[in-house]
């Protein structure tokens, strides 16, 4: 028979589970809210869960699973992402807080959840609602950071161990659970376990909003009382930091999707007067570790958490939170039972000329440089033998020239690792995580480079 774990944890019914439309919503309330939603959800196995607010999304995903219906969630809402995943579930229907007018997409069925939570309520099943851990709750679709987004089911328990490894370590650090703001999609299992899960299952707060500027960032972080946590990832924090915004008082920051580097990491816990984490993991693991970049390199696994190295010195991470052993496709050195320093991914490794580097490095250097927005380096196909291949970069740095930031770039890594060409444009397009995608970057290629051979 399979084990059933709770819905949500056991707390008193006025507990403060969510601020919703900058109202408090109590346990209570959210909790008759999925019940109410999940007596109105059709008799189907999984739906694709379009919910642009934070609350209604984390809503529908529980009625959903609390209806045994596999919510599926894509990375983000443009029409080629949403064609893909169709593909996988052709009969699957929308679920939709607010449904557009007009769209091009065509689901076989739209439901809209404040239509359904219109309707009369119906008996829902008395008592704490529970779900198989075994259960199948939602399907996540990596960035496509690396490549073509690819698709992986999460079970209850594993995302219920997760959680609570996680809220374990960053509460410690909080010194207590937290109101989360994110500035992270949802979507991604990045937002989706540090906005969604975390608050919800690990004892925090839900909040609705998901700001982008900085002045929305301080005006989400104000109307939530208590400790708070600031879900954000390196370009976001860089941003917030560039425009020298007045924040209420925090207790933690967290970052992911990137390496961090060091002066950032500096800077944002002396300006913004909270602890920095920096958290480790991938779609296919989920959250792993964490570090707190300040205080070194290395990297502590959560709770439940192990790294094994096989004969062939493959890696793989293993625990409650992983359902069943996961590889592990970064670069990982195991420096203790718990730790390990993070090299990097395979891919970000490039050899020129017989000297090493990797992509993340550079791009960290190239984005720390004074007036350089945004920056992103790449590895364009070679035109000739391996001996020519050279990197290329793309810059947003309106007021430097080609020539200034190449100069700047000279004083922090090799010769052979300067960009040619280095091409300067108007913006580099980012996703909702601030991850560019390697689709992005080989349409900036194609756009950019053919036929370009220096700065």
């Amino acid at each position: 028979m399979p084990s059933l774990l709770p819905l949500l944890p056991a707390h008193p019914d006025d507990t403060v589970v969510a601020w919703h439309d900058a109202r408090p919503v109590s346990r209570a309330r959210f909790l008759a809210q999925i019940r109410h939603l999940a007596t109105q959800l059709p008799d189907v196995p999984e739906v694709v869960n379009l919910c642009q607010s934070r609350y209604w999304f984390s809503l529908s995903l529980l009625a959903c699973a609390l209806r045994g219906i596999r919510s599926l969630l894509p990375h983000a809402l443009a029409p080629e992402s949403l064609t893909g995943v169709w593909a996988q579930a052709p009969q699957a229907p929308a679920l939709w807080d607010n449904p557009p007018a007009e769209t091009s997409l065509k689901p076989p069925a739209v439901l809209d959840v404040r239509a359904l939570m219109a309707q009369p309520q119906q008996a829902a099943v008395p008592g704490e609602p529970a779900i198989p851990a075994e259960q199948v709750v939602a399907r996540v679709f990596t960035s496509g950071s690396t490549g073509r987004p690819q698709s992986h089911d999460k079970s209850w328990g594993p995302l219920c161990a997760s959680v609570q490894a996680t809220s374990e370590r960053l509460w410690s650090a909080a010194g207590g659970p937290c109101s989360v703001v994110g500035t992270v999609s949802f979507r991604h299992m990045y937002g989706l376990e540090s906005t969604v899960l975390l608050p919800l299952l690990g004892g925090g707060v839900l909040t609705d909003e998901q700001p982008f500027f900085p002045a929305d960032i301080a005006a989400s972080l104000a109307q939530v009382p208590g400790r708070r946590l600031l879900v954000s990832t390196p370009f976001h924090l860089r941003k917030l930091l560039e425009a020298q915004q007045d924040l209420p008082p925090l207790d933690l920051l967290l970052s992911a999707t990137a390496p961090l580097g060091l002066p950032v990491a500096q800077t944002a816990e002396s300006r913004l007067g909270a602890p920095l984490l920096e958290i480790y993991g991938a779609t296919e693991t989920g959250q792993v570790a964490t570090r707190r970049t300040t205080e070194g390199t290395a990297w502590r696994l959560l709770a439940g958490c192990e790294l094994r190295q096989d004969a062939q010195g493959g890696l793989t991470i293993q625990g409650s939170s992983q359902g069943q052993p996961q590889p592990v496709h970064d670069l990982l050195e195991i420096t203790g039972p718990d730790t390990f320093e993070l090299i990097d991914r395979p891919g970000n490794l490039v050899n020129i000329v017989g000297k090493r580097s990797s992509l993340s490095y550079l791009n960290q250097v190239l984005t720390s440089l004074p007036g350089v927005v945004d920056g992103v380096y790449c590895l364009p196909p070679a035109r000739g033998s391996s001996d020519d291949t050279r990197l290329a970069a793309f810059v947003v740095a309106p007021d430097q020239q080609a020539g200034e930031i190449l100069h700047a770039l000279r004083a922090h890594v090799d010769p052979v690792f300067l960009p040619r060409p280095l091409v300067r444009v108007e913006h580099l397009p980012r996703d909702a995580n601030g991850k560019i995608t390697s689709a992005t970057v080989q349409a900036l290629i194609r756009q950019h480079l053919d036929g370009t051979d220096a700065a």
